[in-house]
Formats: C-alpha cells, structure tokens, sequence
C-alpha cells in the first residue's frame, strides 16, 4: 500500500463533533502531515485546531444530551450539517474524513456523496452496528467507503451484515499501555493490603446518581467480610459535588480524584473495580484489574435497549475478549448484596479472580498492542482512498 502524497499536497476534510473524536482527528492529522503536504480543513475542537485546522464552528455547539434538547436545538444542527456539506464541497478535496457522532456526520456524508461522488469518503469509529440498528451497515455501502474500527470484531460485523471494508486499525487505549499497567512498586501495592478497590460510576449525572447507591452498599458489606478498603472514586469537575453529597454516608469516604494522573495512577495499584458499563470496562481489563458491571436506566431506556441490542453482553470489554467474563448486573439485578457477593470473589484470591486475570492476558494479542500506532494505520488507508472513486461522469 503506497502512503505517499502526491508533491500538490492533499486537501482532507475532517468533520469531528465530539471530544473523543476530536482526539482521533488531531492525531490522524499528525500523521497525515507526517507523510507529506497536506491541507486540512473541517469541523473540530482544540486538539485539532492544535494540528491546524481552523473549525467552521465550535463542536461546543453539538454537546447537546437529552431528546428536549435536541429538540430544541434542531433547527442548528440541521442548519451546521448543511454548512458542513457545503464547504466539504467547496473545499474540493481529494477525501472526506468522517469521525464518530454518525447521527451528525453520516448525515453529511450521505449530502456530499449525492453532490459529489467522486470524493471518497472514509468513516474514522465504526458505528455500534453490531448492537443495534444493523441494517445502517448495508445502509452505509451507498456513501462510505471504508470504515476504521477501533474495536477487532468490528471488519467481521461489517462483513456479516453487508457494510462497507472495514478494517480494525486498532484503539487509542492500545497507546496508553504503560499508563494502565503497574511497575513492580505498583503490582506489590494490588496485593498489599487494606485493598484498594475502584469505584467507576461513569461520567453522566443520571447513571452516577443510579449507581452509586447500590455501589455503597456494596462497599459497606464488603467491608465486613474482606475488613477495611482503601476506596479511590475518579470523576469528572462537573460532578465532584454531587459526588461527594452521594457518598457522605458511605462508612468510610472515599478519596475522590478528578486529575487524569491521579485517576491512572489508582489503575496501576488497584486489587479490584466496580465500574459502570461503557468504555471503562476495557480500560479495566488492559489494565489488569478484575471488574464487577452495574448499569441502571430509567425503565423506557430499559425496553428500548431489550428491544434494540442483540448482543450477548453489554460490556465492551467482554465483546472484545469473546468471553463474558466481567460480571454484569443490569437493572434491578444490581443490588448491593449481589454487587458485594461478587466484589468479594474478585478482592480475594480464588477461581473468579484468576478467571478474569487469566481473560486479560489475551487482550494484547486480541487488541494488536505493540504494532503500528492507530493513527499511522488510519492514516494508510485514507491515503489509499485517494483517487479511489471514479470521476464524476467517467465510464457513462
């Protein structure tokens, strides 16, 4: 595969909504220009404005959670997804980068395939088409070109499900190896004691103030089996609060962290977890840290995700290992004597315990750890997209 850039320079259009996609665009950036001339132009945020592209607007401005307020802010994002389109088209570039946020993004690609279809069009985040809305795969054969996975089940979906190339060009945590893992004054601390256990109740305020009532119980009856615990709770600025409002009554406070140093330096002493579902989970397992799931939503959010999610699990990092090995407690199974009953399994030594850290020693192989960054992949085969699609017209 040639990753040369023709001596003009490209242009690439990136369009990223999200913080998290924001960061898979700037580095994407980096080794775009590392290869050679190239020009950027699009919609991000501060990281790639670092790489510099300068924002048609502020990604601030999609932030928006809740059905009433996108509601309310429809008639804008309805208005910025046509002002995308039409600079992504003015730009005239040699290929459009579309990352994460698909109900924002897909709807622009889908503007500039039918305006455009000569410009290729490469999807950075594949969407969650192998839990719900499957027929989106097929769907998206007709204006993406090539979907990035972060995840290595993905290409297999895609494929299954009739969706365009795929390729799993691996997952930013993959880079963060040595953040994750203990050195030998960090792995005696796991085993030392009184065991320090995670407490991880997810970053929105709704699943926060769900959970961390049945995670206190849990604690308190741990502590009377196992005896004390050092409880070290990572959150985010906005919630520290109502964190600390939650968990006054807890029997011993626990040492809540917001700085993103302190929050991986407890991955690499914790013994054990209780952690929401969601991207966490996987953290979790490459940091080699035995992990209970809870998840609690409000009952519509309960029969719509029955109906809609056709996964085995609900926990990432069980889908990617091909293996239910994290328990999980959904819903009212969540309850503090159930959380505790497996908290407790997992702080001591015992089948459970080795169950899960034997699961761990495959993610490296499962998740490609130690080869080509993520970025420099993603970068190869956008590169190869370029000149891919016919000219409008050629061939009629």
């Amino acid at each position: 595969m040639s990753t040369d850039v023709p001596g003009r320079g490209l242009t690439v259009f990136l369009v990223a909504c999200e913080e998290s996609g924001d960061s898979l665009g700037a580095a994407l950036m980096r080794a775009l220009a590392a290869r050679g001339p190239v020009r950027f132009a699009g919609v991000g945020g501060h990281a790639m404005a670092a790489q510099g592209l300068q924002s048609l607007f502020p990604i601030g401005e999609l932030a928006i959670v809740g059905i009433d307020a996108v509601l309310k802010k429809l008639p804008l994002i309805l208005r910025r997804i046509r002002e995308t389109a039409s600079a992504a088209l003015a730009a005239r570039p040699e290929v459009l980068v579309i990352i994460d946020s698909p109900d924002f993004t897909h709807r622009v690609a889908r503007k500039v395939r039918a305006a455009a279809p000569e410009i290729p069009i490469v999807d950075y985040v594949s969407p969650s088409v192998w839990a719900w809305r499957p027929g989106r795969a097929r769907a998206m054969r007709r204006y993406v070109d090539h979907v990035l996975a972060l995840l290595p089940f993905e290409p297999a979906a895609h494929e299954r499900l009739g969706g365009p190339p795929c390729t799993y060009v691996g997952h930013p945590l993959t880079e963060l190896i040595g953040t994750l893992r203990p050195d030998d004054r960090e792995a005696a601390r796991r085993a030392a004691t009184p065991p320090q256990v995670l407490v991880l109740p997810g970053s929105r305020s709704s699943e926060v103030m769900r959970l961390l009532e049945p995670f206190g119980g849990a604690l308190r009856l741990t502590e009377r089996r196992c005896g004390p615990l050092e409880i070290v709770l990572p959150t985010v600025p906005r919630l520290v609060q109502r964190v600390k409002d939650a968990t006054a009554t807890w029997p011993h406070r626990p040492r809540i962290v917001v700085d993103a140093r302190e929050k991986w330096a407890a991955f690499r002493t914790a013994r054990a977890a209780l952690a929401a579902s969601g991207t966490v989970t996987l953290e979790l397992a490459m940091a080699g840290i035995p992990t209970v799931v809870a998840y609690k939503v409000s009952l519509l959010e309960e029969l719509v995700a029955r109906l809609a999610i056709k996964t085995p699990s609900i926990v990432l990092a069980n889908l990617v290992l091909g293996e239910n090995v994290m328990p999980e407690l959904l819903q009212r199974a969540a309850t503090p004597e159930a959380l505790a009953a497996e908290l407790i399994s997992l702080i001591e030594p015992g089948p459970a315990r080795e169950r899960q850290l034997a699961a761990f020693r495959r993610i490296d192989d499962v998740m490609q750890v130690g080869r080509a960054a993520p970025s420099a992949r993603a970068a190869d085969i956008v590169l190869a997209a370029v000149g891919s699609r016919p000219e409008r017209g050629a061939g009629s």
